[in-house]
């Protein structure tokens, strides 16, 4: 496959595993490296898989409960036994039990199943994340996924992409969760339809990994059919980290084209919160002034170790506003465990909060969380729609892991710079 024009990181990674020098626009069948179902949609999956009457690609598939862990009821008690016994009948060894994993995300992350130039697909929406170290990874629905079970392969529409150039350094506090609120904000739900958020500049060297997947978790939230940042000496250090020695970055050719072009100065961002009922309603913390019920911190957007740390400082010789109920949700049983060891729990736990064991929970209303009529909650999570987070009258205001802290110990949504001044 010799390319005749040059290529963003999304058209590579497409060709490199289509085995065609795919373009924007065009439609490929490409080779997928792993594939991802949770509680929730796997079975349907496996319903929709059984049907086709075939043996599995077992060493792609990921079987990850999160959504309803543990069983709040019943129905998913059902839902997770039969993702047990798919993974028992198909002999399925990527299954990570309650107790062994976490949210799926963080999951595919820590094992390895994600990693620069990979092809990853999920059934949730929020597969996207995987572009943070340089991978090309996107949401699918439930059938699909039941076909890359079955085949390995899947067709793609080759997305165009939006560049985004980062400069700049950000300032304390500030994270990749208020840069996708800005970015959001600026672009609306809508604005990254079925295109590829590529991020590029000098400033993304000034962004963690941890940073970069919170952006690209979020491009979903703009539309985005992925969201991508090269691969760097950060990124190698994380994959390494994992077990991932031996990667094989992908970069954008230069002359590479473009739909168009943002350009942002991380050192101009400031703290942000998305007001409901969308994630693009954002607005400076120090802007919005209104008082709170729940501050949750956890979820596949903010609930790694970096996040349990940065609220924990914010947290550090104070309370929890004695109206207000904190809850605090590490990300995966990896990130509990470190968290245990470097005292952060025990500290989150003085200070007021409820700390929970790694599971999607209140983020999409599933249980450990939810909210009442009336009650508002400032959150870590990805989406403030109606009803998101429990009862059709209830509030959520997104941000990131030290405004969602900050705002615990004073009531209200705060800039922590401004819980600082207060002492």
């Amino acid at each position: 496959m010799t390319p005749d024009h040059p290529k963003t990181i999304s058209e590579k990674i497409l060709s490199l595993k289509s085995g065609q020098d795919a373009r924007a626009g065009d439609i490929v069948e490409a080779e997928v490296d792993h594939v991802m179902v949770n509680d929730v949609t796997g079975p349907l999956a496996f319903q929709e898989f059984e049907a086709l009457g075939c043996e599995p690609v077992r060493e792609r598939i990921v079987l990850i409960p999160d959504h309803f862990v543990p069983n709040k009821d019943v129905a998913s008690a059902q839902q997770a036994k039969e993702m047990r016994e798919f993974a028992k009948r198909w002999g399925i060894v990527n299954y990570f039990e309650v107790g062994r994993g976490g949210v799926c995300h963080q999951v595919m992350l820590e094992e390895g199943f994600a990693y620069p130039g990979a092809l990853v697909v999920g059934a949730d929406s929020h597969t996207c994340t995987y572009g943070g170290i340089n991978a090309f990874s996107t949401g699918v629905g439930s059938s699909e996924a039941a076909a890359v079970f079955a085949t390995g392969r899947l067709w793609f529409k080759v997305p165009a992409s939006i560049r985004v150039m980062l400069k700049g350094r950000l300032s304390r506090y500030v994270g990749g969760k208020d840069l996708v609120l800005k970015l959001i904000s600026d672009i609306g739900v809508d604005g990254a339809n079925y295109r590829a958020l590529e991020f590029a500049g000098s400033g993304v060297a000034e962004l963690t990994v941890s940073d970069r997947l919170t952006v690209s978790n979020m491009a979903i939230e703009a539309g985005g059919k992925a969201g991508i940042f090269p691969c760097d000496g950060a990124t190698a250090d994380f994959m390494r980290s994992v077990g991932k020695n031996d990667i094989t970055p992908v970069h954008a050719d230069e002359g590479a084209s473009y739909e168009r072009v943002l350009e942002y100065d991380l050192s101009q961002l400031e703290s942000m919160v998305a007001l409901p009922h969308l994630p693009s309603n954002g607005r400076k913390a120090r802007d919005v002034d209104v008082s709170i019920d729940q501050a949750y911190l956890g979820s596949c957007t903010n609930g790694r170790i970096e996040d349990l740390r940065l609220a924990t400082e914010v947290l550090r010789g104070r309370k929890v506003h004695p109206e207000v109920r904190m809850i605090v949700v590490p990300a995966s049983t990896k990130v509990f465990e470190q968290a245990l060891s470097e005292g952060l729990l025990a500290e989150l736990s003085r200070a007021g909060a409820f700390i929970s064991g790694p599971t999607c929970g209140a983020c999409l209303g599933g249980h450990m969380g939810i909210l009442a009529a009336g009650e508002r909650c400032v959150s870590s999570t990805n989406r403030n729609f109606i009803g998101r987070m429990g009862h059709r009258d209830s509030e959520v205001y997104l941000a990131g892991p030290a405004v969602v802290a900050a705002s615990a110990v004073t009531g209200r949504i705060t800039d922590p710079r401004d819980l600082e001044v207060r002492g």
